[in-house]
């Protein structure tokens, strides 16, 4: 039986998909999300940026996705991650508002309840706690940050929260303070990935603020919150509870621009990753016709809405005052494809054959892919396997093992070798 988020997620987003589907542009919804229990993939999708590059090559590499934790089971995760806090500790995010944690061991039979905010998270279709990161000094200080939307006004909540101790099983929900909050104009579209950069400093995806086409071009508009990433210095207290890093794009500009933006021009960048060299990957979600892997610049402009990938959306709008930064990688919509879900260039030590790929699946269909990249151009696209399930994020464990969140079968599975 599906769960009540995923049900939520279906009634809100399949319905526009098939308007989307009729009326493209027209439609006022999105197009990009559906079970992968009633669409699936029937053929390879087809490169749209690389001519020379075969779509979907089978893997050499002998590959499974597994149950990591047979004994347990989650209400919607969307988010896996570690605090390096010396123990063998994960936490498994829940969209309704709660955080678990239990012991990183297939035999684990438990999961306690980290904590708990689902008085004040407004929880349904792409909306709930979306996101969680781990201060890099946790041990000394307890800090660990969460991403979430409320209700009544709608908005996005970026907050910290404080452990009492590195190794405290619970956290006080009262210990919250809270670094920015912006509207959320509609209910979709709310990114919500949080992590922390090699450079020590905050990064936080956000949507364009939802409906379809992003009606009031938020993600062109510097002065707007939406449809960026954004860079904060979390131990300065510049703006209350957070800096901004002086190499920040807009520090300091006089034209109204936000000066969090790190980059901007995206449509839903929902998972954001740093590989080893620094690196930071976005998945970005589609309108109607095309997903997108990016390698995000400092102050790049990723196009949308001006271009949906490197195609054209809107070219009637003015011309940006910026290069835009085409994809890495593309996808079109065939075949069931409509809703990338980002990942990880992989860096751990169980599957070889992965290492230095960028592994990332479709939420619609449950393929996952193995991307390799040279610089910024991709070599080569790998489909490592169908149906793994309405894949809606991944995480890392302390040793950078990768692992899936399956957000209607409600498990954490695992790329393992045959």
């Amino acid at each position: 039986m599906l769960n009540k988020a995923f049900l939520s997620l279906l009634i809100s987003l399949v319905a526009t998909s098939v308007v989307a589907w009729l009326i493209a542009e027209a439609c006022s919804q999105d197009s990009e999300t559906t079970s992968s229990g009633t669409i699936m993939a029937t053929a390879s999708v087809l490169p749209t940026n690389l001519a020379s590059l075969k779509a979907d090559e089978p893997a050499p590499m002998a590959i499974q996705v597994v149950n990591a934790y047979p004994k347990l089971s989650f209400d919607s995760p969307v988010d896996y991650t570690y605090a390096n806090d010396g123990t063998n500790r994960v936490f498994v995010v829940e969209q309704a508002g709660q955080i678990k944690v239990f012991e990183n061991n297939p035999a684990a039979a438990s999961a306690a309840t980290y904590l708990d905010i689902q008085n004040k998270v407004a929880y349904g279709g792409e909306m709930g706690l979306l996101g969680l990161a781990f201060h890099p000094k946790f041990n000394e200080n307890g800090y660990f940050y969460v991403n979430y939307t409320k209700n009544n006004p709608r908005e996005t909540i970026v907050s910290r929260f404080k452990a009492s101790s590195p190794k405290a099983t619970s956290v006080e929900p009262g210990s919250e303070v809270i670094l920015f909050r912006f509207e959320q104009p509609y209910a979709n579209h709310n990114g919500g990935k949080v992590l922390f950069g090699p450079d020590g400093y905050l990064y936080v995806s956000t949507g364009d603020g939802g409906s379809g086409g992003d009606p009031k071009n938020n993600a062109q508009n510097k002065s707007s919150w939406l449809g960026k990433i954004l860079r904060v210095d979390v131990n300065s207290t510049e703006k209350g509870h957070y800096g901004i890093p002086a190499d920040n794009p807009y520090k300091g500009n006089k034209d109204g621009y936000r000066e969090e933006i790190y980059a901007y021009g995206l449509r839903n960048p929902w998972r954001i990753s740093f590989d080893a060299k620094g690196q930071l990957w976005a998945g970005d979600v589609g309108q109607n016709e095309i997903e997108e892997v990016d390698i995000v610049e400092k102050g790049g402009n990723y196009g949308w809405r001006v271009k949906e990938g490197k195609a054209d959306y809107k070219a009637s709008d003015p011309k940006p005052d910026a290069t835009l930064i085409s994809p890495v990688w593309q996808y079109s919509h065939a075949n069931g494809d409509i809703s990338i879900t980002g990942g990880y260039v992989y860096r751990g030590a169980q599957n070889g054959a992965l290492k230095g790929k960028y592994i990332y699946a479709d939420y619609a269909s449950g393929r996952v892919w193995a991307l390799t990249a040279d610089g910024k151009k991709a070599t080569n696209n790998q489909l490592l396997t169908e149906r793994a399930g309405s894949i809606s994020a991944f995480g890392e464990d302390q040793k950078h093992e990768l692992y899936l969140c399956d957000l209607s079968g409600g498990k954490i599975l695992r790329i393992a070798a045959k």
